[in-house]
């Protein structure tokens, strides 16, 4: 099964929020594809963040440098969980930016328009769901998830259909 089959079966077929720790944190808790394509539609700067951070030509080394850094903050249980085949585990803003540092976040409000708070909530919405969803079958790719461009495509096809 390809990353956009993946996308749009996930999108399509949403586990129930009951299915998921912590009411289902993901593109399941954002309403299946309206919820997808709502967001792309009032925030497309964080479907663009999110690409970045997945994206092997990330500054943070794309999906295996993100688990990396999960896992050196002591969070790699939470981030195994969304490429694995089990429920998603939630993560919080304060999370992320303990993962990911205050700068990036910063940096990531900048784009949306909103606070270093803000942000990390609006990135722990949406990179569980959607990193379970890129990882067909409980595994992640081993030449990753591909640049942050391709990843933006795929993406915006799946909104065009």
């Amino acid at each position: 099964m390809g990353l956009l089959d993946s996308v749009l079966g996930a999108v399509s077929n949403p586990s129930p929020p009951e299915d998921r720790p912590g009411g289902g944190a993901g593109l399941g808790a954002l309403g299946g594809l309206g919820g997808l394509i709502g967001l792309a539609t009032s925030h497309p700067q964080l479907l663009q963040a999110v690409a970045g951070l997945l994206g092997n030509d990330g500054e943070h080394g794309g999906l295996g440098g993100l688990m990396s850094k999960f896992q050196q903050a002591g969070l790699g249980d939470v981030a195994h969980s969304w490429v694995g085949t089990g429920a998603n585990q939630p993560v919080s803003g304060e999370q992320l930016t303990e993962v990911l540092g205050s700068d990036t976040l910063s940096q990531l409000g900048a784009k949306l328009g909103v606070g270093q708070g803000e942000a990390a909530s609006q990135l722990s919405q949406v990179l569980p769901g959607l990193i379970d969803h890129l990882t067909p079958n409980g595994q992640a790719p081993a030449e990753g998830l591909g640049n942050a461009g391709d990843l933006l495509g795929r993406l915006g096809s799946l909104l065009r259909k």
